[in-house]
């Protein structure tokens, strides 16, 4: 068994080179065109989908998947209708292929440009959401990349039709259909085969839990861009006002809870907290979020509230559940955050320019915010079109992933008959 899964991932490896040579040579015209028809397949296969998706609900109700779990898998006809519209706006997007970064001359006379390349094969393995079937697939054409899928179990019969109806439009437009490939195979080996490519994939994004991005990190043989977990704070500030500090704390909460950059924990100064927490807390509870506080807010909001431990600092709930802590001053609020958050994305709330700019500058996170809900760190949020991802690695690509960070570069050098002396 084992040895027919490699062998599997083998060829699809082997069609994804193939292919990745050819879209390196494609125009921009014929990729747009290409991404309109991929568009155009996925809303003339809605039915198809979502009885795909029927069929993966109803196994993951048999499995007692929580409602979050849930949420994320779930399609509908409008879900299905975002999708669609997300590929067209990837595909009005610039395309950064063959763009000069920068170009200088030698005094030797050599002319020297640092220009944009695809990096070639992308391996991306997720869980859940299968709308980053078609955004992935959508982002790596559009940068010329070929991509290897690889989704959850849970997800797979979803995954499977959207991927069908992305090749359709792909193959209809005279591009590769090879360009995009899902690997079916729901056995874990398959994790392990495409992590040990590196004959054929170039770059490996983990998309879901801890567990699957360490597991890929620890056995990729090739470069892994990564976030581990969305522990994102708000802190609200001194100086703050009260009423757009509950407007984007709610938000960052509970608009929905289930994905990274929901809020996890709310940091609030002290001078504030009295003021601030009641009012707060009923607007929390309204939209069904419990909240576990430290002595302070237990103080404020009564014994109802549970007690927060050190692990709740340290946790990402993806759930309606929130951690509170009263701390008394910025810079307590920052040191709390280094200390237990994940460089994903931070808020500060106030109307102190100078807390905000310390703020700004000391939060070492993917996406730093300034009276702004932390729902905000997003491809499409940031006008990429979609994304492949939130990256917290220090090289290369950081926050969330849209074209530019899809492509590498290579410098091109044109000379006159010089030599070295």
């Amino acid at each position: 068994m084992v040895t027919q899964i490699y062998h599997d991932l083998d060829q699809i490896g082997f069609r994804a080179r193939q292919a990745s040579r050819l879209l390196a040579r494609v125009t921009a015209e014929q990729k747009t065109a290409a991404l309109l028809a991929m568009a155009d397949a996925l809303e003339q296969s809605v039915p198809q989908i979502l009885d795909a998706n029927g069929q993966d609900l109803q196994a993951a109700q048999l499995a007692g998947l929580g409602p979050a779990a849930v949420d994320r898998l779930r399609l509908n006809e409008k879900r299905l209708h975002v999708m669609a519209n997300s590929v067209r706006d990837i595909a009005d997007l610039h395309d950064p292929v063959g763009e000069t970064i920068r170009q200088w001359e030698r005094p030797n006379g050599l002319q020297i440009s640092k220009v944009r390349v695809p990096i070639g094969v992308v391996g991306f393995i997720y869980e859940s959401r299968p709308n980053v079937t078609s955004d992935a697939a959508a982002l790596c054409l559009k940068t010329g990349n070929a991509i290897i899928l690889r989704g959850g179990s849970e997800a797979i019969h979803s995954n499977v039709a959207i991927a069908r109806a992305l090749r359709e439009g792909c193959g209809q437009a005279g591009l590769p259909v090879d360009s995009l490939q899902l690997v079916s195979i729901t056995d874990r080996a398959a994790v392990q085969a495409m992590a040990e490519m590196d004959r054929y994939i170039d770059l490996i994004i983990p998309r879901g839990g801890r567990s699957l991005i360490e597991t890929v990190t620890s056995l990729a043989r090739m470069p892994v861009i990564k976030h581990y977990d969305g522990i994102c704070h708000v802190y609200v500030d001194r100086a703050a006002n009260l009423a757009m500090a509950e407007r984007i704390i709610v938000n960052a909460k509970a608009q929905r809870p289930g994905v990274c950059n929901a809020a996890e924990t709310l940091l609030v100064h002290e001078a504030i907290a009295a003021a601030f927490l009641p009012s707060c807390a009923e607007a929390l509870a309204a939209k069904g979020v419990e909240l576990r506080g430290d002595e302070r807010t237990r103080q404020i909001l009564g014994e109802n509230v549970t007690p927060a431990t050190e692990d709740d600092w340290r946790t990402e709930y993806l759930d309606l559940i929130l951690s509170v802590r009263v701390v008394p001053d910025i810079a307590a609020a920052i040191e709390h955050i280094e200390r237990f958050g994940s460089h994903h994305t931070d808020t500060v709330v106030t109307e102190d320019p100078e807390a905000a700019d310390k703020f700004l500058r000391e939060v070492d996170s993917s996406v730093v915010l300034w009276n702004a809900s932390t729902r905000f760190n997003d491809g499409g949020e940031f006008g990429f079109g979609a994304e492949v991802g939130i990256s917290t690695n220090r090289v290369h690509a950081r926050g969330p992933m849209g074209l530019e960070e899809l492509t590498i570069y290579k410098y091109i050098v044109r000379g006159s008959g010089q030599i070295r002396s």
